[in-house]
């Protein structure tokens, strides 16, 4: 296997109310056969329904919503004011902000929300993790530290 990853899928309750709450973000998708697609630099988000995607997968639908799932997606920016901005915009289009900006333990300025199904997002500014100009992580060698 390569290591990459092409698709990020989020299994949602209400495809219409989650498609809305990413384009308030400023996010622009297409939505096909009842499936959402936002291009997100080299990958995609893909927004389905929960249960058909948890079927899709074999598993058991019926796990419950609203804990923790085990994944929080993290989206870098270039300053500690976008941070701010970003979980301000989020909380705006209907999202709950879950830790509020503040400079974490390893000491660069982060915060969470959860989108309206519960996905936990971190909105980071990690100085060492320089963005691209077109967004692209590119992680540093921690050898040479």
């Amino acid at each position: 296997m390569e290591q990459r990853i092409t698709l990020v899928t989020l299994g949602v309750g209400d495809l219409a109310r989650s498609k809305g709450f990413y384009e308030a973000l400023g996010w622009r998708g297409q939505e096909v056969e009842e499936t959402v697609f936002f291009q997100a630099g080299g990958l995609a988000l893909v927004l389905w329904d929960r249960a058909k995607l948890a079927a899709d997968s074999g598993l058991d639908p019926g796990r419950a919503t609203g804990g923790f799932g085990g994944i929080v997606l993290a989206h870098n920016v270039r300053a500690d004011e976008e941070v701010d901005a970003l979980l301000a915009a989020a909380e705006r289009a209907g999202g709950t902000v879950t830790k509020p900006a503040s400079v974490n333990p390893i000491g660069f300025r982060s915060g969470t929300f959860t989108d309206p199904d519960g996905h936990a997002w971190e909105i980071a500014h990690n100085p060492g993790f320089a963005l691209a100009e077109d967004g692209t992580l590119t992680l540093p060698d921690f050898d040479a530290r």
